[in-house]
């Protein structure tokens, strides 16, 4: 069969997978299997397959994901998103949207010491939602701001997609790492002019502020962020100065969470049960991000195998377009994918087309990097499976589904707004690394 009918099919067949039901890996990894045996045989997409598995995931750099993700475990058991909320709340929780904004500087501090943008999300509904609607807050802003707060979690380092798309690139995973720093604080101060722009539109007049506390009391709560700093300092200050390696990182900081965890007296009570579960979520986010990876996998080396990459990148290069349009073009690709994959799924099966491009057009990686993992944020928030969203219904049942997605549609515009400034002044993303030892 001729490549062109051969993708055609392939790709039909990832959508027709996933309308009936099927899991995204197993959509991928069957489609690509079906693409290879279309254009070579089966007997050849069996032969390569056979050691598929192992080639892919034996790889050193991929150890910190499961590192980074049994930190912020830990640092999630020993209680680190209440304290930050109370820190947070007490600084500005008189602001307009006061407890809004505090639940999302909450998320950018929880984010330093997770890679998870769902455990983000999960870890500040838990404590901001129903705190803000006790104050009587808008639903949809109470639910859509802990849904888009959570989309930090994959920006802010250690961010386990940061480090996926690293090893996908083959560009430095620490750089990568510290390239998501200034972008993490610009999409948090953008978070935070959005909700005191949006909070006086919509905050209902009976809405209650937080009590005003004093710049002694404030100062004080300051020590219940220590946890956050230390794990901040551990993690990304010693891959900044050149100590240790991102994977000698993620040892160390899941070695300081853990002792967090131990001392806390939070935890102490069912101290078994909560390293249990820490232990137990770590392996289920681990083995679904591998299996997403070996599926999209499959499907990006049958890609390869037809051409597709190059084909895209002689009739790129032949458009002759200005090349910031094209990188504008290639990363509109993000917005239908993401209402439909998740954020390793995308990132799987568009770098081995896209990366090249961007290679030959002469962008910094690190730059295309937080840009597309920004459009991959904005996926998380997306109807019709905008994951944080889901997240966020079902910690606050009372609120509708679509309620949140309307929330979460206000954060989208402020999505947009960063995206633009970092895709227009990339200085946002390369001076930090720029500056690495």
């Amino acid at each position: 069969m001729d490549e062109i009918t051969a993708t055609l099919l392939a790709v039909g067949l990832v959508f027709v997978l996933l309308a009936v039901g099927v899991p995204v890996f197993a959509s991928l990894a069957l489609a690509g299997v079906a693409g290879i045996a279309m254009v070579e045989d089966l007997n050849f997409a069996l032969l390569r397959l056979k050691s598929f598995s192992y080639t892919q995931t034996a790889v050193y750099m991929l150890a910190v994901i499961p590192l980074f993700i049994l930190m912020g475990n830990f640092a999630q058991k020993a209680g680190v998103g209440q304290r930050l909320f109370g820190v947070a709340r007490k600084w500005v929780g008189r602001l307009p949207g006061g407890l809004a904004i505090a639940s999302v500087l909450t998320s950018a501090g929880f984010a330093a010491t997770s890679g998870s943008s769902v455990a983000t999300a999960a870890t500040v509904g838990s404590v901001a939602i129903p705190e803000m609607k006790a104050a009587g807050y808008d639903r949809r802003l109470s639910t859509g701001v802990v849904a888009a707060g959570g989309v930090l979690g994959v920006l802010i380092p250690p961010s386990v997609l940061l480090i996926f798309y690293a090893s996908l690139t083959e560009v430095s995973a620490g750089a990568m790492l510290v390239a998501g720093v200034l972008p993490g604080l610009l999409s948090t101060l953008v978070f935070v002019l959005g909700i005191m722009v949006v909070s006086r539109r919509i905050m209902p007049a009976g809405a209650q502020r937080a009590p005003s506390y004093g710049w002694g009391e404030r100062l004080r709560s300051l020590a219940d962020a220590w946890q956050v700093l230390i794990l901040f300092i551990v993690v990304l200050g010693g891959i900044y100065l050149g100590l240790v390696t991102p994977t000698e990182a993620g040892a160390v900081g899941a070695f300081v969470a853990f002792v967090m965890l131990l001392f806390s007296r939070q935890a102490r009570p069912k101290l078994g049960a909560r390293l249990k579960e820490s232990f137990r979520s770590s392996i289920n986010t681990t083995v679904m991000i591998l299996m997403t990876m070996l599926g999209a996998g499959i499907f990006s080396y049958f890609l390869t195998l037809v051409g597709t990459p190059q084909a895209i990148v002689e009739t790129v290069t032949a458009l002759d377009l200005p090349p910031l349009l094209v990188i504008g073009v290639l990363l509109l690709i993000y917005l239908p994918l993401g209402m439909f994959l998740d954020a390793f799924s995308m990132l799987v099966i568009t770098m081995p087309i896209l990366f090249p491009t961007v290679h030959s057009l002469g962008f910094d990686p690190l730059w295309f990097g937080i840009l597309a993992v920004k459009m991959c944020e904005i996926g998380l928030i997306t109807p019709p499976v905008g994951l944080n969203v889901y997240v966020t219904a079902g910690i606050d049942k009372d609120t509708p589904l679509v309620d949140v997605f309307r929330g979460a549609s206000w954060f989208l515009v402020m999505e947009a707004v960063t995206t633009l400034l970092i895709f227009f002044f990339p200085i946002i993303v390369t001076w930090l690394p720029a500056q690495m030892r």
